[in-house]
């Protein structure tokens, strides 16, 4: 049998659904305000606690009511007198038998616990990424993780291309052709001073005109997340045009002769370490060391001779190198560091060129002149910034400057010498536009503008990293 105060009751409850919930949207409301000086990150957290302590709730009225229900047709205890561990378990109510109302929106701020487990809201959903532990605890790798920022894929493609490889990719395949063009004026005079003023004889003015077209595969291998190796072998082909007045004894009449060449270039094998990761304080530094070995074929010894039997003053060579002719060791360190969508990077980098002893370093026809031969010690640095304007798209800017020292010959017993002139100072303005093709493919072009007479007048190059 229903008793008239258990109605009266069921009653009483059923009503104050509806009051308790006109009761906090009062409270939110008159909060609002001061919602308005959170992020909206922190408001979106905000709401999701929210709307998951508002489901809390209503779940609690649901079960007080269906308690009440129960309790009133014999089937169960009323929750208010039930004894403890005797029925359904409710949330704590207040002193009207109802659950306490949820703090103003303004008091649920992101460092507030969420509802559930304490590792997020009730749906699952994460609030924020994990805090690492005061004592350095935690699941390994987590957070060092989480302290690393997130880079797009065209951003990924600058630190390729700029700074070192990507340490996450075990092996990369990176095919690339440029054309290096070269064009230098020269001033040439045979003759002889008259009186230490005057000046008897042929003023010719030559010209050189080169292009060097490089094929190249860098293939490098992850060993772990932090360090790298690879190999780079080219293939270059050089193509020159020698171009000198003087023909049948006129300064203004010309002629000209060609000279070609291919051959493997030198090979050359690196190291990359990590040793700082990017963190959203510090940069990521990368250390590199790189041996060249003089796999192509050498500048010393090419004999240079008379082509045109019109014009005593064109001479060519019989044939071009493809290399240097000495091993080296480049130790180099690199920084980058990435503002989303801007990245900015530099490096800088010392190269030591070995001595080599050559049987033959003259250039004339029937000469043989053995030397030792030491270049100079270059220092090259330089820096940049890309532009990521796109989730696969980005440009960059880059200066480089190599200073190298004068060259030294040494005759068999004797001593270095300097050679004149060989002082050299090449600097560049490179431009760039990356594009991510996919998830494995990037294409990578650029074009580089000397600055310097010691530097090419120009180099356009495309690369294809593909990733594995």
């Amino acid at each position: 049998m229903i008793t008239v105060s258990g109605t009266r009751a069921t009653r009483m409850a059923l009503a104050a659904i509806p009051a308790a919930v006109m009761l906090f949207a009062f409270s939110q409301g008159a909060s609002a305000q001061a919602l308005a000086s959170q992020t909206l990150e922190e408001r979106l957290n905000t709401l999701m606690r929210v709307v998951d302590e508002q489901q809390r709730q209503i779940n609690s009225l649901e079960r007080q009511v269906t308690v009440l229900e129960m309790s009133q047709r014999g089937r169960g205890l009323a929750g208010a007198d039930a004894p403890a561990g005797s029925g359904p378990v409710a949330d704590p109510p207040g002193a009207d038998g109802l659950p306490v109302p949820l703090p103003p929106l303004a008091q649920v701020g992101p460092g507030a616990p969420a509802p559930g487990d304490g590792t997020g809201t009730a749906t699952g959903v994460p609030v924020n990424p994990p805090v690492p532990a005061e004592d350095g605890t935690g699941v390994v790798g987590q957070t060092q993780k989480a302290a690393e920022p997130v880079r797009t894929q065209a951003e990924n493609a600058v630190v390729q291309r700029e700074h070192a490889p990507l340490f996450d990719h075990k092996l990369t395949l990176d095919w690339g052709i440029s054309d290096t063009y070269y064009d230098r004026r020269q001033l040439q005079l045979s003759g002889f001073l008259a009186l230490d003023a005057i000046f008897l004889g042929n003023i010719n003015l030559g010209e050189t005109k080169s292009h060097q077209v490089m094929a190249d595969l860098d293939t490098r291998y992850g060993l772990t997340d932090r360090m790298s190796v690879d190999v780079d072998v080219p293939y270059i082909y050089r193509h020159s045009n020698f171009i000198v007045g003087g023909a049948g004894g006129a300064a203004n009449t010309l002629s000209d002769a060609s000279a070609n060449s291919s051959d493997i270039g030198d090979v050359n094998f690196g190291i990359y370490y990590q040793f700082l990761k990017e963190t959203s304080s510090l940069p990521d530094i990368v250390g590199s060391l790189r041996v060249k070995s003089p796999t192509g074929s050498s500048p010393f010894g090419i004999k240079v001779q008379q082509v045109d039997a019109g014009n005593t003053n064109l001479v060519a060579p019989t044939r071009l190198p493809t290399g240097t002719g000495f091993w080296n060791l480049t130790a180099g360190m690199s920084v980058l560091k990435t503002y989303d969508p801007v990245v900015l990077f530099g490096s800088l980098s010392y190269t030591y060129n070995i001595a080599r002893s050559f049987s033959d370093i003259s250039s004339v026809v029937g000469q043989t002149e053995p030397a030792t031969v030491k270049l100079g010690d270059i220092v090259q640095f330089g820096g940049g910034v890309a532009l990521a304007f796109s989730e696969k798209d980005s440009a960059s800017i880059s200066y480089t400057m190599a200073l190298e020292p004068e060259s030294k010959t040494r005759a068999p017993g004797g001593s270095y010498s300097k050679v004149p002139g060989s002082e050299t100072t090449a600097s560049a303005l490179t431009f760039g536009l990356n594009h991510v093709v996919n998830r494995h493919l990037t294409i990578n072009a650029s074009v580089s503008v000397g600055l310097t007479p010691d530097t090419p007048n120009f180099v356009v190059g495309v690369r294809f990293p593909y990733t594995f």
